[in-house]
């Protein structure tokens, strides 16, 4: 699918974008070792990496952290909120730094957002935050299983995009100390765009390069972060199309359903969440993007298909605006 409001990539920033949403290099120069893998050079790369943060192809770049692997508290709400008091209620909450993620959808419960905070115990508070600052109630919806997440996206010479799986590893915990704590915090918006951006970061903390990136292969290896490198605007890149499905699966049948749909290609998150009765029945999400509406409709459909027998219902709440998005700040 052409973009519709600029011309197509270039090349190589088609390739720097399918090949580095992850696994971007832990090494002193890290844009020398990507010139040498895309057969260009360093300061055209960076440039390119400027330029598409800048024209906004690409949202950040830097460690994608896991906010639990922190001992941090992470879950999803939501709110049924007056359209008269709409732009009210979404500009508090884009005020909140514990909102990274804010999205309008469409269905009674028609604001939804991602709470990340520094403890378990500052969802709760931040909970109560918005409902004393709205007269609203936050329906809350903690993640109770992950069955998958995982959105790496491909862009062809024809400017179309797709999705494809990446793997979900199950990894070992770690105990973060001072420094640790202190990478955290000034990489959690984003690298650098320098020539070496790990150098900038250690000279920020007081410690060496070699520890700094040592800390960070760690962090890596125990899942604390999820992957370093660029983070794609799907919306922009042509997947305008974000339908969060929401199932009601008997709970003895959740773990076996949500594994063989969390391994579906096209579903790029899948977890167990609570039901909140009467109100939500359901039990199962598994967000699914595409061009448009009716690839997502048809994806849809071919899971409620597979999925008839254990399903007692589903819906598709598609996101029809960004309100926020600014990544975990912890």
């Amino acid at each position: 699918m052409a973009k519709p409001d600029q011309a197509p990539l270039a090349e190589l920033e088609r390739r720097l974008i399918n090949r580095y949403q992850g696994g971007f290099p832990l090494c002193e120069r890290p844009f020398d070792a990507l010139a040498e893998a895309l057969d260009s050079d360093s300061n055209s790369l960076l440039q390119a990496l400027k330029d598409l943060l800048e024209q906004g192809w690409l949202s950040r770049f830097g460690p994608l952290f896991n906010a639990e692997r922190l001992g941090g508290g992470l879950s999803l709400a939501a709110l049924a909120v007056p359209e008269s008091d709409y732009a009210q209620v979404a500009e508090r909450l884009a005020q909140m730094p514990e909102v990274a993620h804010n999205y309008r959808r469409e269905h009674e419960l028609n604001m939804w957002f991602v709470l990340a905070t520094a403890s378990p115990e500052g969802i709760d508070s931040a909970c109560r935050q918005i409902e004393q600052a709205t007269g609203l109630e936050v329906f809350n919806f903690p993640k109770q299983r992950e069955f998958y997440l995982g959105l790496w996206l491909e862009l062809d010479q024809q400017g179309g995009c797709q999705t494809r799986p990446i793997p979900s590893p199950q990894l070992p915990g770690q105990v973060l100390d001072g420094l640790d704590q202190a990478i955290v915090s000034a990489t959690q918006a984003g690298l650098p765009l320098l020539a070496e951006p790990y150098r900038a970061v250690a000279e920020q903390l007081d410690c060496t390069s070699a520890e700094l990136l040592q800390r960070l292969a760690r962090m890596l290896e125990t899942g604390v972060i999820r992957r370093i490198g660029l983070v794609p605007n799907h919306y922009k890149l042509g997947l305008r199309a974000n339908g969060m499905s929401v199932w009601n699966i008997a709970d003895e049948q959740l773990e076996q359903v949500g594994q063989a749909m969390g391994a579906l290609d096209y579903v790029s998150h899948c977890y167990s969440r609570p039901r909140r009765p009467p109100r939500w029945p359901y039990n199962l999400f598994a967000m699914v993007h595409g061009q448009n509406r009716e690839q997502v409709q048809t994806k849809v459909a071919k899971m409620a298909q597979r999925f008839a027998s254990q399903s007692q219902g589903h819906e598709v709440l598609f996101s029809s605006q960004v309100l926020k998005k600014t990544g975990m700040r912890l």
